[in-house]
């Protein structure tokens, strides 16, 4: 099994490809030869990102500038896709608040689930009939270890996250023979760049440099875990672990736990 062959007319659609893991998965699917759509609301930073990757890799990147929180605006972009040779599908882009749910902003906490889980659903059900007519595509979902228990103080993002990872994995029942992959990335944390000891947040302070994945790595063992078709990928040690306790410690041992170091993620954020 493999990825589909780059063409001169598919593309491969990244979201979230302004920074992070979707700038990297955009940077190694160009490196493999495949021509992107680069998604993100940072359109400055996508035309130096189409700069790069073209003159590196001789690969065409067109560049869409969408805010996917928002239904009108991301309208265009699925009827565009509706109509394109999409050949594989990353869906990335995602955020995340920390705190009670009750103290953090209304507005923002609906646009977290617009993004999240919405827009990937809606760009799914877009580019899923023209993959399956053709007898081939491949979709990757950013999901999260965090997905896989309940979260206190990170209620909105482990929900938006938990219906990725399950939708991703009942996807792949029905796709089955079809020619279509489907693989779900489950990260723990993951960094771009080394960062220096006075710019370290509290995760950064709390979690040894040696758990922490960098996004190319992340990026690479993704797309080939896409390539043969597996069901999940979990990069890194803590990610892991995560995963693993997330699936089998008891819920009511497990959600007072880490309610209370999200909580700490929460006064950071509201320090910051």
């Amino acid at each position: 099994m493999s990825l589909p062959l780059p063409t001169a007319s598919n593309r491969a659609v990244v979201t979230g490809a302004s920074s992070g893991i979707g700038m990297a998965l955009a940077t190694e699917l160009a490196r493999r030869g495949h021509s992107l759509i680069v998604v993100a609301r940072r359109g400055e930073v996508l035309d130096e990102l189409k700069a790069r990757l073209e003159a590196q890799y001789r690969v065409t990147v067109e560049v869409r500038a969408v805010d996917l929180a928002d239904p009108a605006r991301r309208a265009p972009l699925l009827e565009e896709l509706a109509g394109r040779d999409v050949s594989i599908l990353c869906n990335n882009a995602g955020v995340a608040t920390f705190g009670p749910l009750a103290a953090l902003d209304f507005d923002y906490e609906k646009a977290q689930v617009q993004v999240n889980a919405v827009a990937c659903h809606d760009l799914i059900l877009t580019v899923l009939p023209g993959m399956v007519s053709r007898g081939t595509g491949a979709i990757l979902n950013v999901g999260s270890a965090a997905g896989n228990m309940p979260i206190p103080n990170n209620a909105t993002y482990a929900a938006t996250k938990a219906f990725l990872n399950t939708f991703s994995e009942s996807l792949r029942g029905e796709l089955k023979g079809t020619g279509v992959h489907v693989t779900l990335l489950a990260p723990g944390p993951v960094r771009t760049e080394e960062i220096a000891e006075e710019d370290k947040t509290f995760v950064d302070r709390i979690v040894p440099d040696r758990l922490w994945v960098d996004t190319e790595y992340t990026a690479r063992v993704s797309l080939d875990a896409l390539a043969k078709n597996k069901m999940r990928v979990v990069p890194g040690p803590l990610s892991q672990a995560m995963s693993v306790a997330g699936n089998y410690t008891p819920r009511g041992l497990m959600a007072p736990l880490v309610g209370r170091f999200y909580a700490k993620l929460g006064e950071g954020q509201a320090g910051a």
